[in-house]
């Protein structure tokens, strides 16, 4: 039977062959760098303004490749890691070891020593550059692997609290900080002439390693080259809202998860648009910075959406400047999406309607596949439309070798094949071919719908379906029911078995909209880190694990099993 393949209605575009440093900064006019004016702000520190210009960034992305170089003899293809929150350095180091022809692996800045030391190892890093904050964590971790404090000294490169290498405000050292390297030790020393080139095929080399999130298994390192991130850069402009040198954006999500580390370092750079940095979400500063820098649009996760839905902030600032939250990681219902509206749009000033749009992705896709367009046909719930250049497929054999295709309109694996797809999972050839086929299609194991418009909505996980009394109930829509409560911020669902009804049970787990009404402090921490990852994504594996221990020896059919927080 032949395969049923879809593409993008969007015309193809050139991806160019090259390093990726090279497709962002490349210019044969001193004053320009990329296409636009070496002038211009690039990145912005929330907290103090402190901003680092487009020209700025290139000349200490070569002086730190320089420095990486000359300092510690850094070989193109080793590998740093960076453990941080989100700061105007992170653009700096990363683009510098790039320039240095090196690879990047990106740790979640919330992970502890066993955590840090596994992707560390795996990665093959040998430098660490860490905030001062992370300094503990990462002392333990090359502690735990084996490291003298000598040795361990020598692959730390502090990133520090003071600003003062990038024109900002000075800051006292941490005391545990003391006799270790950190960035501004690295700047001033000299300049890479030019960056490492990666033309032709080598465009096809590690870039960055991010690790997927683990829902099954230990993380695996996801071998992201640069085709893949200029792949991605260069379909997403095509049908994400055109902003530009007028324009700002407001960064709160992770560096370190691919879809910081893409959409909001890289592809902001690409358009232009200057970046305000804050090291991660706080809701009342979320607004506030919005009013003073006047952003123009913000990438969020659907947790960041509930609090606007309902958190005071958002009465307290002027929020009229922004023209679009652009959501991903995780499905995002049409509820939530007309409550922000409702919220938001109803207060605005100056008449700019207020687009609410999301996308799919992976760390696998680099991440993006899909998105919303602004305008033109809108559909809330949906993911949008495929990027040009990419392929899908709807499988409904995900199990065996991808010889069915569902029918039109129904549901079946998501399938991607395309530029942007990964290289393959570091030292997991067997989980590359299991996710990968012969002919180069990528498994995303969700389970997509495609209508006769085009337009994809992600059901659920192609395991997670909950089978109840022969009908097949996606979490993902009982979850969009149960954010609509006012006193629910955030909601997970799962199946589990229940002998008496001789079916699967829907079990829901939720965040109540208002912690204070909690116990105690610990179970609000306790609970929120139970249910949600960093990245906003919902970890039903943990949960189905934690159900079979509350549920044990027990039916869910049974009347005394009691809903509970």
């Amino acid at each position: 039977m032949p395969q049923k393949i879809y593409s993008s209605s969007a015309p193809s575009v050139h991806i160019p062959d090259q390093s990726i440093f090279t497709y962002l900064f490349g210019s044969d006019d001193p004053k320009l760098v990329g296409p636009f004016p070496a002038s211009h702000p690039a990145f912005i520190d929330a907290s103090t303004g402190t901003t680092l210009t487009r020209g700025q960034l290139k000349d200490l992305a070569l002086q730190l490749g320089f420095g990486l170089r000359s300092l510690f003899g850094a070989k193109r293809g080793e590998t740093i890691l960076v453990y941080s929150p989100n700061s105007i350095a992170w653009p700096v180091v990363v683009f510098g070891a790039v320039a240095a022809g090196l690879r990047c692996t990106l740790a979640n800045s919330a992970y502890n020593a066993r955590e840090l030391a596994f992707q560390y190892t795996d990665s093959g890093a040998k430098l660490i550059f860490t905030s001062e904050e992370g300094l503990p964590v990462v002392r333990q971790t090359l502690q735990e692997i084996g490291l003298s404090k000598q040795e361990a000294d020598q692959r730390i490169i502090v990133l520090p609290q003071s600003l003062k290498w990038a024109g900002g405000p000075d800051a006292p050292r941490r005391p545990d900080a003391a006799g270790l390297r950190e960035l501004a030790d690295l700047l001033g020393k000299g300049s890479l002439h030019a960056e490492e080139r990666f033309d032709g095929e080598d465009t096809n080399e590690t870039v960055y390693l991010c690790y997927s999130s683990g829902t099954t298994g230990k993380p695996k390192g996801v071998e992201t080259t640069h085709k893949n991130i200029i792949a991605v850069l260069s379909t997403v402009k095509v049908l994400f809202p055109p902003f530009g040198l007028e324009d700002k954006m407001l960064a709160i999500l992770p560096f370190y998860h691919i879809y910081g580390a893409v959409k909001l370092i890289q592809f902001p750079f690409v358009c232009g648009m200057p970046v305000v940095v804050m090291p991660r979400f706080d809701p009342v500063q979320f607004c506030a910075n919005i009013e003073r820098y006047r952003i123009n649009v913000a990438l969020v996760v659907p947790p960041v959406l509930v609090v606007l839905a309902r958190h005071p902030a958002a009465d307290e600032y002027d929020l009229s400047t922004v023209r679009v939250f652009f959501s991903g990681a995780a499905p995002l219902g049409a509820s939530l999406i007309n409550a922000v509206k409702n919220r938001i749009g109803s207060k605005r000033t100056n008449g700019v309607p207020l687009s609410v749009l999301q996308g799919y992705g992976l760390t696998e896709t680099s991440p993006t596949t899909h998105l919303q367009p602004e305008h033109g046909l809108y559909k809330p719930g949906s993911i949008g439309v495929l990027l040009p250049n990419l392929e899908a497929r709807l499988v409904v054999d995900g199990e065996g070798d991808g010889e069915i295709d569902a029918e039109e309109g129904q549901p079946g694996e998501l399938w991607i094949r395309g530029p942007n797809v990964m290289k393959g999972y570091l030292n997991r050839p067997d989980a590359t071919k299991d996710s990968i086929t012969h002919d180069k299609w990528f498994k995303t194991g969700d389970v997509a719908i495609r209508d006769s418009d085009g337009h994809y909505y992600i059901v659920d996980r192609r395991k997670e379906l909950i089978k109840y009394k022969g009908f097949q109930v996606p979490p993902a829509e009982l979850e969009s029911v149960l954010l609509g409560h006012p006193d629910i911020a955030d909601a997970a669902v799962i199946g589990v078995d229940s002998a008496k009804e001789a079916t699967e049970l829907p079990r829901a787990y939720v965040v109540h909209a208002r912690p204070a009404e909690l116990k105690t402090e610990a179970q609000k921490i306790a609970f929120a880190q139970d249910v949600k990852n960093a990245a906003g994504k919902i970890l039903r594996r943990e949960l189905r694990d934690r159900a079979k221990q509350e549920l044990a020896g027990r039916d869910p059919g049974d009347e005394d099993v009691k809903a509970k927080l």
